[in-house]
C-alpha cells in the first residue's frame, strides 16, 4: 500500500485521473477478500490486484468508465454457480467492489498520500478510512494523531481492528482497513538462513530488523531489504531494541549459548511470536539451561516455536526461510481475524 500511495501522488501531481478499486466485502471462495486493491489509470492497471481473472478484468473495464464519468460507485459480483461458469472462474461467492474516483491534482488526496508516507516511514499503526457515502473520500487514522482528511464519528476508533471492515452505523457508511503495523520482525543472527529469510519476509509485507554482534555480518549490504540492521550485544538487547506485543522474534544466532540468551530476553517481552531454529535435541538442552539459569517454568516455553517454521522437510537455507515465512504469514492471518 505504501508504493500505491507513492504512485497516487506521482500520477495525480502529473495531472492524471485515477480510480482506486477496493474489495470492501466478500463471502464464499472468492479470489481475494476484503482489502484487496488495485489502482487504475488511463493506461489500465497501474498497481495491485483484486484477484485476477474475469472479475478483475470486468472491474478494469468499469474503472475505465469511472474515468470517463468522473463518478465513484459500488458494484456487486454475485458469483453463483452459473456466474462462475459464465465468468470462467474456479470459485464462487459474492464480492462488493468500490470504484473510488481520484481527480487529477486533488489537494486533499495528495495531502493524504504525503501524510501516509510519513506514517509508513515512522512505522505507525495506520488505518485507511474510506467514506463510501461521500464518493469514497479517503482519510487516515493513527492512535497518535487521530484522523486526517476524514470527518469521522467519535465511535469509529473503537471499531478499528486488524481485519478490514465495512462499518454502517448512525447513518454513516465507512470502510476501514489497517494498512501498516508498528510490528517488526527481529531476526537475531545474520547468517545464511537470515540472509534468505529477510528478503522473503519483506516481500510479503513484514518489516524486518536484522541483528548480530559481528560487524562483518551486521551490514546493510547483506540485508538491503531490512528496515534496519543493528550491530548489537546479544546479552543486552534492551540497549538496542524495544519489543512489543506486535513484534515477532526469529532466533538463529551462531550458537546455542547465544540462542539461550536471546530467548531468555524475548520471553520477558510480549512478543507475539518467538521462533527458534534448531533440532528437538538442541531445544531440550536450551530449555534446561533457561530453567536453571533464569528460573523459567515449563509452561513459559509454550510461547516458543521450535523448531521454527512449518514442517515441510526444508533443508537448505532458502527452503528453511520459506517454511518460516509461511508460518509467520499463517500467524499474521490468524491475528488479523481476531
Amino acid at each position: 500500500m505504501r508504493n500505491m500511495f507513492r504512485l497516487i501522488s506521482e500520477k495525480l501531481s502529473a495531472g492524471e485521473d485515477l480510480v482506486l478499486v477496493t474489495v470492501i466485502a466478500s463471502s464464499g471462495a472468492t479470489p481475494r477478500g476484503a482489502g484487496a486493491r488495485m489502482l487504475i489509470g488511463a493506461e489500465g492497471r497501474l498497481s495491485g490486484t483484486i484477484g485476477g481473472g474475469a472479475v478483475e478484468y470486468r472491474s478494469q473495464q468499469m474503472a475505465a468508465k469511472v474515468l470517463e464519468d468522473k463518478n465513484s460507485f459500488e458494484h456487486g459480483f454475485n458469483l453463483t454457480k452459473d456466474d462462475v461458469q459464465k465468468l470462467g472462474m474456479i470459485c464462487g461467492g459474492a464480492v462488493s467492489v468500490f470504484f473510488g474516483y481520484l481527480p487529477a491534482g486533488d489537494e486533499k488526496t495528495l495531502e493524504i498520500a504525503r501524510r501516509a508516507e510519513e506514517y509508513f516511514a515512522a512505522g505507525r499503526d495506520l488505518w485507511l478510512i474510506s467514506d463510501i457515502a461521500d464518493g469514497g473520500r479517503i482519510g487516515l487514522y493513527t492512535r497518535e494523531d487521530g484522523y486526517v482528511g476524514v470527518d469521522a464519528p467519535d465511535w469509529l476508533s473503537a471499531e478499528l481492528g486488524r481485519h478490514p471492515a465495512r462499518i454502517r452505523k448512525d447513518g454513516r457508511d465507512l470502510y476501514a482497513e489497517q494498512i501498516n503495523s508498528s510490528g517488526r520482525v527481529y531476526v537475531f543472527g545474520c547468517g545464511h538462513v537470515a540472509q534468505e529469510l529477510v528478503p522473503v519476509l519483506a516481500h510479503v509485507g513484514f518489516r524486518c530488523v536484522a541483528l548480530d554482534d559481528r560487524p562483518e555480518f551486521a551490514t546493510k549490504e547483506l540485508f538491503p531489504d531490512a528496515e534496519e540492521v543493528i550491530l548489537c550485544d546479544f546479552e543486552h538487547l534492551s540497549k538496542s531494541i524495544t519489543v512489543t506485543a506486535e513484534d515477532y522474534a526469529c532466533v538463529m544466532t551462531r550458537g546455542h549459548a547465544f540462542d539461550a540468551v536471546v530467548q531468555a530476553q524475548m520471553l520477558m517481552t510480549d512478543a507475539c511470536y518467538i521462533g527458534v531454529i534448531g533440532s528437538a535435541r538442541k531445544k531440550a538442552g536450551v530449555y534446561q539451561r533457561l530453567k536453571e539459569e533464569y528460573g523459567f517454568a515449563d509452561e513459559v516455553f509454550e510461547r516458543i516455536t521450535s523448531p521454527i517454521g512449518l514442517p515441510i522437510k526444508a533443508e537448505t537455507p532458502a527452503e528453511i526461510a520459506i517454511s518460516i515465512a509461511a508460518q509467520m504469514i499463517e500467524l499474521r492471518a490468524r491475528r488479523n481475524e481476531e
